[in-house]
Formats: structure tokens, C-alpha cells, sequence
């Protein structure tokens, strides 16, 4: 992504109107990405849903918002207005968006009175207007008053460029001696875990504002959503993701696009903090995250949190023992122990996450990691396979985020699961990849390839000649 200066941090263009006039349509067409979830269930948006964009060489974030109006039935009404009231207050531009087939209504003319006393520009967006014929019955609209009407449709992809053009005309002017560079985030955290084992607390306590909405209610958070915070001046994005239910308790489409928000929200990460609850017992939920997770080779923490409600009547190194039984394959994971209410250990537990992120980026040479691959041979030789000792001939790094080692052999289906462990624990235990997942590919040797750094001994005649 290009370097620009943006005028005291970025733009924001805010996106507001009454429940299911396509306001989440309206964000990912902007974005070309599925980001909010779009449901014609009313009230499915919660939290409000940013975006970065670049366009006409300038830098801004798109805000999806709640519908104003909605009565929620989780009694998070207020609270999901107190989120739409600060983003029209952060707002530098915003869309009032309408919707041409259902015409105008008293609830479109609230929204409008709501918006009246806005000090910056708003475009009124006639979505749905799907053909040019329809394009009379927005003009209805205009009775709004509110600043520049243009119809479009995100079902036919219909004003796009025209609409990001009034956008990027509005947004503030840059003034030479207050620009400031807009810095890429250092790290990408996803947040993960079960219904209400507080993430989105965790992520008001680093944003230091109340960003996410907070309830008792489970399943509040709905859509994946990225916060940036800073760190000792340095800048990440918190990805606040859905908790995570049962695959037979997935009952409705919200359900279901939450739960493949927070997937996404893991496989794009560069660290996941998946988030336990230590008056729960561990689910079969927990496992399911946990395993997404190690089939992404994503770096992660575990954490226990709202320690304070246990640290007097269970020691730490219970939990400790009982999360290694519970997952045996990632006994490699570190375990932190926070109050995210409070900001207890939370800082402490953001620099493991850092050092995780520098470990899977890390790069080792041929020659050290040969070394490693050696010492581990004569500590422990590879067990006879069809009465013939397994050979590795060389090992080699070939990629970082997560670091991937390619080991090259007489025969890969003679190293079997057990032996492929104790390799990889040898590789965790001496080379700078103690905490992160490790890829590790077993490859036949090619004929051609005569390289054999770890056993230049080796006996030819021992390879059989056996396909991957």
C-alpha cells in the first residue's frame, strides 16, 4: 500500500440510515469486499464496521453503521445508537442512505432531522435504484434536504465511481505543514473465542474507548471488526471477531456469516489471542477455534481471562495443566493469564503477541538448520521402514508467517507422524521458532539432486526407489 499524508489523521465517511435500506450493501460494494454482514433480517448490524480505502490518491475509512430507528430486541438499542451518534460525530463526510423502491418514509425524514444540524458534508443515496426508469421515483427524496442526491445500485453495479468521486470531492483539504504520514498497522490481532468470554471489553480497553458494544447479551458482536490502537507509538488492528457457537446451534444466516466472519478474521490475522473464560469449563467449541487455528499455522496466545474473578481459589499452573491436556498438539502455545476490564497483563500479553509475530517471520540458514536436522538424526535415528533406515539427505527454509522447512529424502512415507513430531520439537526447541506453528514438508530427493549436507555417507544403494 502507497505512502499518502492525510490532514490530522484519516477521513472517515460515515454511513447512516433506517434498518434495510442497504447500508451494508452500500459499504461492501464501496470496499468490493464481503465485510458487513448483509441479512434481510433487520438490526443484523451492530458495531460499527470500518474499512481503509485509497482512491484518487487519498487515504480514508468507510464506517457502517446500525439502522436508526431499530428497536433491538436484546435491549441494545441505546447503546447501538451511542455508537451511531459517535461516528457521525467522527464523521468528515457522510451518506445518508435511502431506498428508491420503498420511497420515503417517516422514519427516512427522522433520520434527516438527526442529521440537520451535521456541520459537514452529506451525499442522500437513493440505493436500489436498479434502472434508469426508476430513477424519478427518488427524486422524492429531495424534499430531505440534505445536500447532493445520487442514485445508485449496488445489485447492478450502478454509480460506484460517480458516488467515490462526490466522496473524495468532500473530503477535507490537505494543508501542507499539518500533514502527517499514514502509517501501516505493525501487527493484524484477531481476538477469537466462545459467547461472552470478553473480547470486545478487551478491545474497548485497548482502543481506550468504548469501540465495541458491550452486553451480557450473547452473541452482541455480530460482523468482524477492526480496531486500531496504539502501543508505545506504534500502530496495530484489533479484529474483534463473533463468539463462536456450536455447528448444530448455527440456527439462523446471521449465525452462519458471523461464524465465517471470525474464520476469515483468523486466516488473515498475523497473531490470534483466543480467549477463555476460567469459570467455564473447556467446549468443544474452544477445540473447533483451536483447530482452525493450527490448520492455518497461525501464531496465537492463549488466554485466560477475567482472571481476577479466580486468581485467590485456582492457581495458575492448574490452568496451565488442564489447557495442555486439553490440547496436546499445541503444547507450544503460550498461556497468559489478564484482566481485559481492567487492563491487567494486557500490555505484557500485546509484547508476547509481537514476539510471536517477529518469531514467524524469522529466517534461519541451510547450514545452521541442517546442524539441527543432524544432531536430532544421531540423538534419535528415524525407525526402520520395510527393514531399511530412512534417509535425509538436506533440509532448506523456504518461507516465513508461519516458517516453512522442506526436508528432502530417499522416501517420504518412511518418516511417519510420530518421528515427523520429535523432528518438529527438535526444530521448536533449537532454532528461533519456539512459540509458533511450524510448516514441515517431507520431499523425495530428485535423481539430479546429489546434495547431502545432513548424511554425505549415505548409501545409494539403501534408497528405494518409492514415489511420494
Amino acid at each position: 500500500m502507497r505512502a499518502v499524508r492525510l490532514i490530522m489523521g484519516i477521513p472517515q465517511i460515515v454511513i447512516v440510515g433506517r434498518p434495510n435500506v442497504g447500508k451494508s450493501s452500500i459499504f461492501n460494494w464501496l470496499a468490493r469486499k464481503r465485510l458487513a454482514i448483509v441479512d434481510g433480517t433487520a438490526g443484523v448490524t451492530r458495531d460499527s464496521v470500518t474499512y481503509l480505502m485509497f482512491e484518487r490518491d487519498r487515504y480514508f475509512e468507510v464506517v457502517d453503521t446500525g439502522g436508526i430507528g431499530f428497536e433491538d430486541p436484546d435491549n441494545l438499542t441505546v447503546k447501538i445508537d451511542e455508537q451511531i451518534s459517535a461516528a457521525i460525530e467522527r464523521a468528515d463526510v457522510v451518506l445518508f442512505v435511502v431506498d428508491t423502491r420503498s420511497g420515503l418514509t417517516p422514519l427516512d425524514q427522522e433520520v434527516a432531522r438527526r442529521l440537520r444540524y451535521v456541520d459537514v458534508p452529506v451525499i442522500c443515496v437513493a440505493n436500489k435504484s436498479d434502472d434508469v426508469s426508476m430513477d424519478s421515483q427518488a427524486d422524492e427524496f429531495y424534499k430531505l434536504g440534505r445536500g447532493k442526491l445520487i442514485r445508485v445500485s449496488t445489485l447492478q453495479n450502478r454509480g460506484r465511481q460517480i458516488l467515490l468521486d462526490m466522496i473524495v470531492e468532500r473530503l477535507p483539504k490537505l494543508v501542507e505543514d499539518e500533514r502527517l504520514d499514514v502509517e501501516e498497522p505493525l501487527m493484524k490481532v484477531a481476538i477469537v473465542g466462545r459467547r461472552n468470554v470478553g473480547k470486545s471489553t478487551f478491545v474497548n480497553t485497548l482502543a481506550q474507548a468504548e469501540r465495541m458494544i458491550t452486553s451480557e447479551v450473547a452473541g452482541t458482536t455480530r460482523d468482524s471488526v477492526d480496531v486500531r490502537f496504539d502501543l508505545d507509538g506504534k500502530k496495530f488492528v484489533a479484529i474483534d471477531t463473533p463468539g463462536l457457537r456450536r455447528s448444530k446451534s448455527i440456527t439462523t444466516d446471521v449465525d452462519f456469516y458471523s461464524t465465517h466472519r471470525a474464520q476469515r478474521s483468523i486466516r488473515r490475522a498475523d497473531v490470534v489471542l483466543m480467549f477463555f473464560d476460567p469459570s467455564e469449563r473447556i467446549s468443544k467449541v474452544d477445540k473447533q477455534l483451536c483447530d482452525y487455528i493450527a490448520e492455518n499455522y497461525k501464531p496465537c496466545v492463549f488466554v485466560v481471562n477475567k482472571w481476577d474473578l479466580c486468581a485467590g481459589s485456582m492457581p495458575t499452573e492448574k490452568w496451565v495443566t488442564y489447557m495442555h491436556d486439553s490440547f496436546r498438539t499445541m503444547w507450544y502455545v503460550p498461556i497468559a493469564f489478564i484482566t481485559g476490564q481492567t487492563g491487567k497483563n494486557v500490555k505484557a500479553l500485546l509484547n508476547h503477541a509481537q514476539m510471536l509475530f517477529k518469531q514467524a517471520r524469522e529466517r534461519v540458514t541451510t547450514g545452521a538448520l541442517n546442524k539441527v536436522v543432524r544432531a536430532a538424526l544421531d540423538a534419535n535415528p528415524p525407525p526402520l521402514f520395510q527393514n531399511r533406515r530412512p534417509k535425509l539427505y538436506y533440509a532448506t527454509q523456504v518461507g516465513g508467517e508461519p516458517p516453512t522447512i522442506v526436508m528432502f529424502c530417499n522416501d517420504p512415507k518412511a518418516f511417519e507422524e510420530p518421528y515427523r513430531r520429535y523432528l518438529l520439537g527438535v526444530l521448536r526447541e533449537h532454532l528461533p521458532f519456539a512459540e509458533v506453528p511450524i510448516k514441515l514438508y517431507l520431499r523425495k530427493r530428485q535423481q539430479s539432486d546429489k546434495r547431502a549436507e545432513i548424511d554425505s555417507d549415505s548409501d545409494e544403494s539403501e534408497v528405494a526407489d518409492v514415489n511420494e
